[in-house]
């Protein structure tokens, strides 16, 4: 399983109020945070645990408790609207940072701010970005992390584009991918269609 559409009723509600244009920017966060942690519940299930004894207040229990290091690496800014709501699930997750924009003249990605270790990499990179397009971005974001030696790699994006999904798999198959719904087109300015418009814009109330 290399991609996931993580398909249930409350998703797909979600999805159609993010995608209407009429959804005011507080409600538009409220949203991606509600899919996020959907997203991130799917992501995750496969996660190592180790057990462990607690005790409570009447006795001992066994459980079990995460037996591998977590990072969240959102891209900026737009990444920044997931965050939260994954850091909730697993409190003990890493945050770590990439910042690419892309380029509107040509699509491509422009790298403009890392905040990633030197060594010691985490055993799963969960990267957070709303939207998968071009996949541009998505695969700068990968490339760093396996130079980082980041042995399992996941990205989590609430909508996508079937050739963002193509690309991200072309050339990093291993990668596992969660979304909440796939469109099959990109405008001529390498937006999804129907899409959402610019997630980041939406989520930080700074459209023109």
């Amino acid at each position: 399983m290399s991609t996931m559409i993580v398909d249930h009723p409350l998703v797909r509600c979600h999805l159609t109020r993010l995608r209407d244009v009429a959804t005011e920017p507080a409600e538009f966060r409220i949203l991606v945070q509600r899919l996020a942690t959907l997203l991130a519940y799917e992501a995750t299930q496969d996660l190592r645990t180790a057990s462990c004894t607690v005790q409570t207040p009447l006795t001992q229990a066994s459980g079990e408790r995460l037996a591998e290091r977590i990072g969240l690496v959102p891209i900026l800014r737009a990444g920044l609207g997931l965050v939260d709501p994954v850091l909730n699930l697993i409190p003990s997750a890493e945050v770590w940072h990439l910042g690419l924009y892309r380029d509107e003249a040509t699509a491509t990605p422009v790298r403009y701010y890392e905040k990633l270790p030197r060594s010691q990499p985490v055993d799963v990179a969960l990267i957070l970005d709303p939207m998968l397009a071009t996949g541009g971005s998505a695969v700068a974001a990968i490339e760093r992390l396996r130079q980082w030696q980041v042995p399992r790699i996941k990205l989590l994006s609430v909508l996508a584009a079937r050739a963002g999904i193509d690309r991200v798999l072309t050339q990093y198959p291993q990668t596992q991918i969660y979304v909440c719904g796939v469109d099959a087109e990109l405008n001529d300015r390498k937006f999804i269609v129907p899409g959402l418009g610019d997630a980041g814009d939406r989520i930080f109330n700074t459209q023109g």
